[in-house]
């Protein structure tokens, strides 16, 4: 879309929509199956006939996952399409404390400097990727910073994949995943130590990304301690890491969820929509009354900006479009609607694992509406905040 997305002109919907379906040749009635919507519906949208109504945010959010979008492309579709957003970025150039510890902890791991960084729903996927970017930049070098994103075509050859790769890793005269390899191993004998954020490494060809993975794993333990991987994503990343049980890579691991957001997020949250910097007293308030949820965190932030008082801002929090269509797609499964219902008044939901098999906790885990907090017996399961339990509830018709 050269200068398609990148110009200063706005992009309509339609435009993007139909952009995005010729790149990875996605049909109207594949799309329209995957994310529950007529072929006439998807067609009119992307010919600009009709654009999504107010009840359809998440049916364009379903959209821009199966056309395997970033999260500045999902982004720019929500909003050419009158929704908000749906990813959270810091704006400032400082990274958080959070993001020194990812790295202190990276460099700090033997045999293998191997980490994997997973989010839930609304935090940008993977969280904060300018400021990780930018942090390594500073520690390692802008020269040793790579980024590998895996292309997302299924057609995309052998060949093709890792030359796509090679370019973002900066390595000349590779046509294969052998000349790849060598590749890094080259730069690596070099003496330096290499920092490299894997975005998205679960799309595309399984056959690729296993080659990929082997490729990773083999030269990180032929040169212990110089190449420092970082790999980030969410829910499908897990699946691959506990699902399969197959890539060596993401077995040694070591494993973290990004965190909740504190006092110094919050601020960079706030400088990003343009508002002032918050009290220390708002700010603990303010963690408290969306339990650390981006999309909660905005709405109450701009609403105490805006003079609102606590007890309003509580009561509108209830009413988040975004939590109503997490909880709604979730509940368009009669089963989980079920479960949900006999759930959605529960203080504890059970103990919090690595990974969670039960489709209803794993469901609600990702979409962020619940979190791991400690309790006396360990990690225990909760809702996010008493808005979140409410809107559930509501949902459930309860």
């Amino acid at each position: 879309m050269a200068g398609l997305l990148e110009s200063a002109q706005p992009v309509d919907f339609a435009e993007q929509l139909q952009h995005y379906m010729r790149r990875i040749r996605a049909s109207a009635n594949g799309m329209a199956t995957e994310i529950g919507m007529s072929r006439e519906a998807v067609n009119n949208w992307r010919h600009g006939y009709s654009m999504p109504s107010a009840r359809h945010r998440h049916k364009v959010l379903e959209g821009a996952r199966y056309l395997r979008l970033t999260e500045k492309e999902t982004n720019d579709l929500l909003l050419a399409a009158g929704f908000d957003p749906e990813y959270v970025h810091s704006a400032g150039k400082q990274a958080s404390s959070y993001i020194h510890r990812v790295f202190e902890s990276l460099a700090s791991l033997a045999p293998y400097s191997i980490k994997m960084l997973l989010s839930q729903a609304g935090w940008a996927q993977p969280p904060y990727r300018d400021a990780l970017l930018e942090q390594a930049s500073q520690l390692y070098g802008s020269d040793n910073v790579l980024h590998i994103q895996p292309p997302f075509s299924m057609d995309t050859t052998t060949e093709e994949y890792f030359q796509q790769i090679a370019l973002q890793c900066r390595l000349d005269g590779v046509t294969n995943d052998f000349s790849f390899e060598s590749g890094l191993e080259g730069r690596l004998r070099c003496g330096d130590r290499i920092f490299c954020l894997v975005s998205r490494f679960e799309q595309g060809d399984a056959v690729r990304r296993e080659q990929l993975a082997g490729i990773l794993r083999s030269v990180s333990e032929t040169h212990a301690g110089r190449l420092h991987l970082l790999l980030c994503g969410g829910p499908a990343l897990a699946d691959l890491k506990f699902q399969s049980g197959d890539l060596s890579l993401l077995n040694i691991a070591d494993l973290e969820v990004w965190p909740d957001p504190g006092l110094e997020e919050i601020n960079l949250l706030a400088a990003e929509m343009g508002l002032t910097e918050i009290s220390q007293d708002d700010g603990q308030w303010l963690i408290a009354v969306t339990g650390g949820h981006p999309g909660l965190l905005q709405q109450a932030i701009r609403l105490l900006s805006s003079g609102v008082s606590r007890a309003d801002i509580a009561a509108d929090l209830e009413n988040n479009e975004r939590v109503w269509q997490a909880f709604s797609t979730i509940a368009a499964d009669r089963t989980l609607k079920e479960q949900l219902r006999g759930a959605v008044d529960d203080e504890d939901l059970g103990p919090a694992r690595p990974y969670l098999v039960d489709p209803l906790k794993k469901a609600l885990f990702w979409q962020n509406l619940i979190t791991s907090r400690p309790g006396a017996a360990g990690r225990r399961l909760v809702w996010r905040c008493d808005a979140v339990q409410g809107a559930g509830r509501a949902v459930c018709g309860g």
